[in-house]
């Protein structure tokens, strides 16, 4: 009797184990037409993901199912297939745009045009200066400071976009003459941030890299034009961007003709209170493994405070990140914007002793 009730079950094993494999073979079937359907929906121009549809196919198993399964473990089953189906053709649809990393080795390297300062050949790169040109004397300061420590790019930001309309918004134009006669000077490079297409031209005539700020990231207008000139282009991860929608945005730029963008992290938003922002670090490293585009860490936006900006700095730099962008003053509490993040020349120099040599000040 026990010989039997094991033939038996050795027997109903094996339906189980053809049952399995036919399985497989239906599902590998199904992948395959559903790459056939994504590459269809590509033709024309539309997203994969159809709620209706799914929930169409639900309701058709729903009354074709007679047991012994409930309909919603049916629809839990069915439900996992689908969520794979769609991860596959997402992975697919990544692996395809430019700004993807397509092997190991591949970086884009950013050469500006005294041919020796680059960001992306595997150096650390800083940028750094005021949160905004408050004249030229405060400027030139700065720039002083800067380059005494081999900073060679310098922010010089003439537009100011803030929460408050009522807040310091900029000197404009005025500003970005201020940043070139000063970068100039010293022999510097200026990034300034543009906030609208319509600027362009002018922002020709002064910025040697263009800025694209954290509340223009998805400005799809603006970042198509940007890819038509033949400047680098600093593009910031929005309030609360995913990873997935900031490396769209940089596509944007890419896609249009323009290979010379710089991802700057510069926090998200979260319930945390003690710092402006939450400095996404992870965010880095999962950002130098899936694009080739070289990131920079901004620990002024993302900490709005001074006190941890040494800390900061030595993570971004053990992450693995192209650089780092931190905000400097000659005079922080007077400062007409984000006071409480800049450093004094004091502090940025104690800054890059630590990021340097952090022997020295252990």
């Amino acid at each position: 009797m026990t010989d039997h009730i094991q033939d038996r079950r050795s027997e109903l094993r094996a339906d189980i184990d053809r049952i399995n494999l036919q399985m497989l073979d239906l599902l590998t079937q199904r992948a395959r037409i559903v790459q056939e359907i994504d590459k269809l929906h590509q033709t024309m121009n539309q997203d994969f993901y159809d709620p209706q549809r799914e929930a169409q196919m639900l309701t058709a198993l729903e009354m074709a199912n007679k047991g012994p399964f409930s309909n919603e473990t049916i629809k839990a089953l069915f439900r996992e297939i689908f969520r794979a189906s769609l991860a596959m053709t997402e992975q697919a649809g990544r692996a395809k745009i430019l700004v993807h990393r397509k092997s190991v080795d591949q970086r884009t390297v950013i050469t500006l045009p005294d041919g020796k300062t680059k960001i992306g050949d595997g150096g650390f790169q800083l940028i750094a200066g005021p949160c905004a040109v408050e004249s030229y004397e405060q400027m030139d300061e700065a720039a002083a400071a800067l380059a005494s420590r081999g900073v060679k790019i310098m922010r010089g930001m003439a537009y100011k976009p803030r929460t408050s309309p009522y807040e310091f918004q900029g000197l404009g134009e005025a500003g970005l003459k201020i940043a070139r006669q000063v970068a100039d000077k010293y022999g510097m490079f200026i990034t300034s941030e543009i906030m609208d297409q319509s600027q362009i031209s002018m922002f020709l005539d002064y910025a040697d890299i263009f800025w694209v700020g954290a509340r223009n990231m998805q400005n799809s207008f603006l970042l198509k034009a940007l890819g038509k000139i033949d400047r680098p282009v600093i593009l910031k991860r929005g309030l609360a961007a995913t990873l997935e929608e900031f490396l769209y945005s940089a596509e944007y730029i890419v896609s249009s003709g323009n290979p010379n963008v710089i991802l700057i992290e510069r926090g998200i938003r979260t319930f945390e209170k003690w710092t402006r922002n939450t400095l996404d670090i992870g965010g880095v490293a999962v950002l130098k493994l899936e694009s080739h585009l070289p990131v920079v860490v901004d620990i002024s936006h993302s900490a709005g405070r001074r006190d941890i900006a040494k800390p900061l700095a030595r993570v971004a730099k053990a992450s693995g990140a192209d650089g780092l962008m931190v905000e400097v003053h000659p005079n922080p509490p007077v400062a007409l914007s984000d006071a409480k993040q800049q450093l004094d020349f004091n502090e940025f120099y104690a800054l890059m002793d630590e990021i340097t040599d952090p022997e020295k000040t252990s």
